[in-house]
């Protein structure tokens, strides 16, 4: 994400904003020259009239201007974030997996909502506000040097030594501020951890360890922030002592002057002003200084976060073939009585697959999933099962080989067509909050009332949910709250079922169903084969025996391929694993 890009984008904004502030600015500067020459005017009997009337159009115009760009700024700076966050999360959502999982969660979040706030106020906010106070203090400057450049050299010198203070204090305060935006993202993290898993933070009598582990992060986090509040306390103060020293020093020296004569009453009380008016400025400056070293540090964070990498650049085409034609594109295409030869639902060509460089998940697998029936993937835990299933869904990339969707190489398809083609039902069968409608059309928003019926009697959810008060547009909580775990599971298949996909994997689904539940289930999934292929990784014997074909996998390669009487017959892995599913299903409750 290039925040540059963010900020000219709203370049009209700023630039309206900042050009009202500037003249605001002028016409402040321009009311200590009017006063002094209406004191003129007064000393010397001539007309008031016209001096009277600029100082009220150049005070009306200072309060407009400055309305004007208070709200100009403002609204910049809102846009800005709100361009920020929506690239940011949409960053987010299509980044890659194996990067992804990679980040602190609570720290993404503190990046994605708090930093990016303080970024956008100081992109546009303190910007421009040092932009206007440097032009009121230079502008103070030359008109200061017209009245009178002794008064201005001492004032500058006693403002000079306040600034330098400042000036150190501010690099200082950048510092501090970094290290307290990590320390919050830290909290962050923390705190999503628990409330993650909190039914087990909970059945481990673990409270009062998160407890005191929280209230650790937390005072980490208010220590560093007390430090950020501390040193940015003193800039004000700083500069606030310099001008104090150089408004005793100037009025004491003019007022002696000006009894000597050598110094115009009207020229000092214009002087006194234009310094008087330099206090807010200079203060303003060096809190914007304040805010821009701590608002660096959140944009340094919010960039960080803004370059991981994505799955897909926007513009980016597939490798291989551009426009590749879907295969249910091209089935519509073509005439029902000579139908193309259909390719197999899923092929893998030697394909080989490590996490982040260890060692090899799958070693040269290779596989064919026909067109219909269900498929079973058995093997002992590790062997590659889910691994498998990420790959055909392009999570991650295979280190080597080749994957095949209804005939297309994955690599070659845009991920919005792959996954158009793809249902998936992983295995802790994530739902959102919202309502039961909103997560069954989740993969098909347009879905028509006669598909949603089908969907959920192919799940048998369709008695549990019409003997619900709002039916389909119950709410759930976080995660599906509300649901069991087997309802939960039975939502996302007649979800994937929906979308009406080339292939659906099936994540252990059954792992956590009743033996009526689990039935019912089966016979959706029977259905649900005969019109697409269903990959199924099942661990109950009572699943993998109805299945059509069952691939056994151990170590990372397929081991063999077969019926259940073929493989029990001819297999000592898979009879080892059949006998101890049959074992684990007759044992006594």
């Amino acid at each position: 994400m290039n925040l540059r890009e963010t900020v000219r984008r709203h370049r009209v904004l700023l630039i309206s904003g900042l050009s009202m502030g500037l003249a605001g600015a002028a016409a402040k500067l321009a009311q200590p020259w009017m006063l002094g020459r209406l004191i003129e005017a007064v000393a010397l009997d001539e007309p008031v009239a016209w001096p009277i009337t600029f100082i009220v159009v150049f005070f009306l115009a200072d309060a407009a201007l400055s309305a004007g760009h208070a709200y100009a700024i403002g609204r910049a700076g809102e846009n800005i974030v709100h361009d920020a966050r929506r690239v940011l999360g949409g960053r987010l959502l299509r980044s890659q997996i194996p990067h992804f999982s990679r980040l602190e969660h609570g720290d993404v979040f503190a990046r994605t909502v708090s930093d990016t706030s303080i970024a956008g106020l100081v992109i546009a906010q303190a910007m421009a506000q040092m932009v206007s106070s440097v032009l009121m203090v230079a502008g103070g400057i030359v008109l200061m040097a017209r009245l009178d450049w002794q008064l201005l050299l001492t004032a500058v010198g006693c403002l000079g030594l306040a600034s330098g203070g400042a000036l150190l204090l501010a690099r200082q305060v950048r510092i501090a501020a970094l290290r307290n935006r990590e320390r919050v993202g830290a909290f962050g993290s923390g705190l999503q951890r628990v409330l993650g898993a909190l039914t087990t933070v909970k059945a481990s009598r673990a409270e009062e360890r998160e407890t005191q582990e929280l209230a650790r992060l937390a005072d980490r986090a208010r220590r560093s922030g007390i430090r950020v509040a501390g040193l940015g306390s003193l800039l004000t103060p700083a500069m606030n002592v310099g001008t104090q020293l150089s408004l005793a020093v100037v009025i004491s020296w003019g007022m002696a002057r000006v009894a000597t004569g050598s110094l115009p009453a009207a020229d000092l009380t214009a002087f006194v002003m234009y310094l008087f008016y330099l206090v807010t400025p200079l203060v303003l400056l060096f809190l914007s200084i304040g805010q821009i070293q701590q608002g660096r540090a959140a944009v340094q964070r919010v960039t960080e976060l803004g370059t991981i990498p994505q799955e897909e650049e926007e513009g980016e085409e597939p490798e291989g073939k551009e426009g590749a034609e879907l295969p249910r594109q091209r089935r519509e295409r073509e005439p029902a009585a000579e139908p193309a030869p259909a390719a197999p639902a899923v092929r893998f060509e030697n394909v080989s697959f490590s996490y982040h460089d260890n060692a090899p998940v799958l070693r040269d697998v290779s596989f064919t999933l026909p067109r219909r029936g269900l498929t079973a993937i058995v093997g002992a835990s590790g062997a590659g099962k889910t691994t498998t299933f990420q790959l055909i869904e392009r999570f991650y990339r295979p280190d080597s080989g080749t994957i095949r969707v209804a005939g297309h190489d994955t690599a070659a398809l845009r991920l919005a067509e792959l996954r158009s083609l793809v249902g998936y039902v992983e295995q802790d069968t994530p739902l959102l909050r919202g309502t039961i409608r909103e997560n069954l059309t989740y993969a098909n928003p347009g879905a028509g009332e006669a598909d949603i019926a089908r969907a959920l009697r192919l799940a048998s959810l369709e008695g549990f949910v019409a003997e619900l008060p709002d039916g389909l547009d119950t709410e759930l909580g976080e995660r599906g709250a509300g649901l069991s775990g087997g309802q939960r599971q039975r939502l996302a298949i007649a979800r994937t079922l929906l979308q009406r996909p080339e292939v659906i994997l099936l994540d252990e689904v059954t792992a956590h169903l009743d033996s009526d539940t689990e039935a019912a289930l089966r016979d959706a999934m029977t259905e649900a084969a005969r019109e697409c292929a269903v990959l199924a990784i099942a661990h109950r014997l009572s699943t993998i025996v109805r299945a059509d074909r069952i691939i056994v996998m151990e170590e990372g390669r397929v081991r063999t391929v077969g019926t259940h009487r073929e493989l029990i017959e001819s297999d000592e892995v898979y009879r080892r694993l059949a006998g101890q599913q049959f074992a684990a299903e007759e044992a006594p409750v």
